[in-house]
């Protein structure tokens, strides 16, 4: 056989995009800017990802959905829409009490939001988890020393739907029987995780959970709305409350915190991260560390910038791109 010039494989072979001629079976796999060879295994959020002759071949597990509230009112939903929020009231993160009045549920998490630091920005400081509703067994979590505020929990739970409680490393893990997790961070993050029973069944803060962002923002009476604002204000559980009309951005209000929020912020964006900024967009969760950094100023500045850190770190854990970020001097 006589060798041909140009880009080409034997016959039979097949080129494997790294300079060399495989077999069909032994074709490598891309994802995420990285190759894979034959048989090597990834993990996207539930499901397991077998590379097979150059192609992904995944389980079709339907995952967990998870909501999550950090910070100084930073939500990102089930769907995945990231916004920000500072309302001061108490508010449904999330609930399947939806549509009509009489509409029957089994759950509902509410969040009780007030105003940290001196610029009017509204971090979370209790959470009220209901199981079933006519109950009077309450629990009442404490943890005092949570530096923007002490952060409450409150379980109320129904006799019928059973939870547990444990704590995993810095986290309060709260599981009930209906497929409902809750995961907080005894400071101002907290976790939403529901089973994929709830798929377009719920309504709040967190969306509705049918896989598409763009009709999360659905008020409470049914309405599509594009902006947060409205959006948020149709959900809080006091008329009393006032209707939040203006964004409020810490930075303007103090400037001399901005060079050192958007220089301690700027991990987020550097080689620490870098295998994860091709999975999870870095902008908005930098945005909400500088945000959060100038705005926590009256003590606990170093732990809302560690905690707008952490959340970015989680989202990558979530897209399989595991950062070790924390180190003695940070966080």
């Amino acid at each position: 056989t006589e060798c041909v010039s140009g880009c080409v494989c034997p016959e039979g072979l097949y080129d494997d995009g790294r300079g060399g001629c495989v077999e069909q079976k032994d074709c490598p796999c891309f994802h995420n800017s990285e190759w894979y060879s034959s048989g090597d295994k990834i993990k996207v959020d539930c499901n397991t990802c077998t590379c097979q002759k150059g192609v992904w071949k995944c389980t079709e597990d339907v995952c967990y959905g998870t909501c999550m509230i950090y910070g100084s009112g930073h939500y990102n939903t089930f769907d995945g829409k990231f916004y920000d929020f500072d309302g001061s009231c108490e508010y449904v993160a999330t609930q399947d009490f939806c549509g009509d009045k009489n509409s029957s549920g089994s759950f509902s998490i509410i969040t009780e939001n007030v105003p940290c630091g001196t610029t009017g920005v509204t971090c979370s400081k209790a959470i009220k988890m209901f199981l079933g509703v006519s109950s009077q067994v309450m629990k009442t979590l404490s943890n005092r020393s949570a530096t923007p505020l002490p952060a409450i929990l409150e379980v109320i739970p129904e006799s019928e739907l059973l939870y547990r409680n444990r704590t995993v490393g810095l986290y309060l893990v709260i599981e009930a029987s209906n497929g409902v997790m809750l995961i907080w961070d005894k400071k101002t993050t907290v976790f939403i995780k529901l089973s994929p029973d709830y798929k377009g069944k719920v309504c709040g803060l967190c969306g509705n959970f049918d896989d598409k962002a763009n009709n999360d923002f659905t008020t409470r009476s049914g309405l599509q709305e594009n902006n947060p604002l409205n959006f948020g204000n149709s959900w809080k559980q006091s008329p009393m409350c006032p209707d939040v009309t203006q964004e409020i951005k810490p930075c303007d209000l103090k400037p001399h915190r901005k060079s050192w929020a958007e220089k301690e912020c700027s991990i987020i964006q550097s080689e620490v991260f870098k295998i994860c900024h091709s999975k999870v967009d870095p902008l908005p969760y930098y945005e909400a560390c500088v945000h959060d950094a100038c705005s926590c100023d009256s003590g606990g500045d170093c732990e809302c910038f560690c905690s707008a850190v952490a959340a970015y770190a989680q989202e990558c854990i979530k897209a399989e791109a595991c950062v070790f970020w924390r180190t003695p001097d940070i966080c």
